[in-house]
């Protein structure tokens, strides 16, 4: 069985590469041509230059090509352009996916990667229900309407394309780079959080991810859409806590600020970022992000229907996470 893999070089894109080496797929990893194989190293993988970009260039790119299963997990999650993400998250998928039905592609499976992102601030009257698959999206921010666009997209094909969603949380473990932002931060005896109204947050490890998409591929409903969490909910402290611990406690400083100090801060990360050039990770859409404060999601379906069962909950999956960055020298 043959296995392309969109987004193979980044955080998430790396693992289910590894994972499809393990299983033994014959594992293609589509890469572009500035992308780091730091995480694809091992000598099994195949590599395909994709360019999102262009339809025509992704025809040509395909044409003499083969797949059984493709899972499309490349994105960006920050930009220095609002347009940029419709740009690659919806325009790239349009792409990818017509290309495909172009060349004539017998998919099996198109495993799609969202994120809970797209339903934005619902159900943020407290006692907190969870977010389900009935609920209207509402994204508040871009990222969120570019994923919620390119979903909208695959549901207009209707039977063409064998595709299924997965709609992860928080994301995290090795190789992540936002939320080492916080372990840094910690390690540098800080920790900064945001709002006095309860936050309910939802995290899911990054293996549990892969173990999704894998169990998608397998046994999912073609046109289904799944939440994915490690079926726990979290305080907004316990992360940080969680982090405190692993790095063996440094002493610490906790600041707990209104949310408008927060929006003074990304509102001002967001413009330098636009005036160097360089991405930042707090900017309007880490706002709106940081200041939402329901984040549950039912996985229900994914366990029913997938036999999907985390292995990770937050404590053994930071653990981990922390070991990474400290083995390899990030902390």
């Amino acid at each position: 069985m043959k296995i392309l893999i969109t987004g193979a070089s980044g955080f998430i894109g790396s693992f289910i590469v590894e994972e499809a080496v393990r299983r033994g797929f014959e594992t293609w990893a589509a890469v572009r041509r500035s992308s780091s194989k730091a995480y694809l190293q091992d000598e099994r993988i195949h590599f395909i230059e994709l360019n999102l970009s262009s339809k025509a260039q992704l025809v040509e790119q395909l044409r003499d090509t083969s797949f059984d299963y493709v899972v499309h997990a490349a994105g960006v999650t920050k930009c220095l352009h609002k347009q940029d993400f419709s740009r690659i998250n919806t325009e790239g998928t349009k792409n990818l996916v017509e290309s495909l039905l172009e060349v004539g592609m017998p998919l099996k499976r198109f495993v799609f990667v969202s994120s809970l992102s797209i339903f934005g601030a619902i159900k943020e009257q407290q006692p907190y229900e969870e977010i389900r698959e009935t609920d209207t999206p509402q994204p508040n921010t871009a990222y969120g309407r570019s994923k919620l666009a390119a979903e909208q997209y695959l549901e207009q094909l209707g039977s063409r394309v064998p595709y299924i969603i997965v709609r992860p949380t928080g994301v995290y473990g090795p190789r992540e780079k936002d939320y080492f932002i916080m372990a840094k931060s910690i390690k540098q005896h800080s920790d900064f959080a945001v709002g006095y109204k309860r936050q309910d947050i939802t995290f899911v490890y990054v293996k549990d991810v892969v173990q999704a998409i894998f169990l998608a591929l397998e046994k999912g409903q073609n046109g289904r859409k799944y939440f994915l969490s490690d079926g726990n909910v979290y305080q907004s402290e316990t992360f940080s806590n969680l982090i405190h611990e692993a790095l063996g406690r440094p002493w610490w400083i906790r600041i707990k600020a209104p949310i408008w100090v927060l929006r003074v801060v990304t509102f001002f990360g967001e413009y330098v970022g636009r005036m160097t050039g360089k991405v930042t990770a707090l900017n309007n859409d880490k706002y709106n992000i940081l200041r939402q404060r329901n984040w549950r999601c039912d996985i229900q379906p994914a366990i029913d229907e997938l036999g999907y069962k985390p292995e990770y909950d937050l404590s053994r999956g930071v653990k981990e996470t922390i070991k990474w960055y400290q083995d390899n020298k990030w902390l």
